[in-house]
């Protein structure tokens, strides 16, 4: 980490825990998918995080249960960070009734009202609406909610975030604006599609608050965060924060881009010396905070759980024919008994 307990206000020791387990239970999800996507058992796209865990992780201990998220096509983290369990994830992406989307959302449409993650849209931007449209319900209701938005610096270049923005700035809604900036829009690189990179600066055109973060450093996202869900949850509106940070993996499947050319090696090597969990574990133990083997011995429940989801996931059965429209329609009033 770049910054030392006496230069920036540090989180309790617990937090601080809390903020590693989170990232690496993040990340040995996310690798466990790839050791297993070859063996072709998996029949939907996946789009990893590894690289982005800090994002996630920092944002989403700031949030209660009760606290909404609406995620994009690269959201396995965000759920996860968000209580999500391991088990119904994994079942999902194996297409099985078990599934959080009873096997048919797949890796992109991922949904767990219980914790407050209320979908996921493939589409780029997809989500931003759905977002400020959760975030007017629940002013409106007048619930002690605050709605977080999770999405790409591709969807900033889509008109629906202006758009959405506006209106949340005109209503004052709580709502946070969380954008994974990883400087490429499937394979083209930010500078190629964006005239000024500084996306955070956007919310100046609203009067909004906007900051540009370090998304590797996961004290400096629990920070920003924290600042901007307690705006929302005050009543003083959205606000708009860039992380920068970096995908390892190709923007989709278990491959780095670098192998199809789509990206220079160099600049992927770079940024794995940045390894957001590496440089925190490295951090908590220079400075005494943790013990190496007590974090260790934390990562084990982490495996425990992923080894149970695996053998849950493999074990659980498909959906039979006959189920192919459970789930698509909203009941009727007649079938409700309304």
């Amino acid at each position: 980490m770049k910054k030392t307990p006496g230069q920036i206000d540090m989180p309790s020791k617990d937090t601080l825990l809390a903020l590693y387990l989170s990232m690496l239970r993040i990340r040995l999800f996310e690798e466990k998918i790839v050791a297993l996507y070859p063996e072709q058992e998996m029949k939907c796209p996946v789009h990893l995080c590894i690289g982005q865990e800090a994002i996630a992780a920092g944002v989403c201990l700031n949030l209660k249960k009760e606290d909404y998220v609406f995620s994009n096509h690269r959201g396995h983290g965000h759920a996860l960070a968000k209580g999500a369990r391991m088990a119904p994830l994994l079942a999902e992406f194996y297409g099985k009734t078990t599934g959080c989307s009873k096997g048919r959302g797949g890796s992109m449409h991922i949904i767990d009202v219980e914790n407050g993650v209320l979908g996921t849209s493939a589409i780029v931007g997809g989500g931003i609406p759905m977002g400020v449209g959760a975030a007017l319900a629940s002013k409106m209701k007048r619930e002690d909610r605050v709605t977080v938005i999770f999405f790409g610096d591709g969807a900033s270049e889509e008109g629906v975030f202006y758009e959405s923005f506006n209106f949340a700035a005109l209503k004052k809604l709580p709502v946070v604006f969380m954008c994974e900036n990883n400087f490429y829009a499937t394979n083209s690189p930010q500078d190629a599609r964006q005239a000024v990179c500084k996306i955070a600066s956007s919310a100046a055109a609203f009067d909004a608050h906007g900051v540009c973060i370090d998304g590797n450093d996961v004290v400096e996202v629990y920070k920003a965060s924290k600042t901007a869900i307690t705006r929302a949850r005050s009543g003083k509106g959205p606000s708009l924060i860039e992380a920068k940070t970096y995908r390892w993996k190709g923007h989709v499947g278990p491959e780095a881009d670098y192998e199809k050319g789509c990206r220079p090696k160099e600049e992927l090597v770079e940024w794995i010396e940045k390894c957001p969990l590496k440089a925190f574990k490295s951090y908590l133990v220079d400075n005494g905070v943790f013990l190496p083997e007590g974090l260790e011995k934390a990562a084990k429940g982490i495996n425990k759980e992923l080894t149970e989801a695996v053998r849950f996931a493999k074990d659980s059965p498909y959906p039979q024919a006959s189920e192919l429209l459970n789930h698509v329609y909203a009941p009727s009033r007649s079938s409700s008994g309304l």
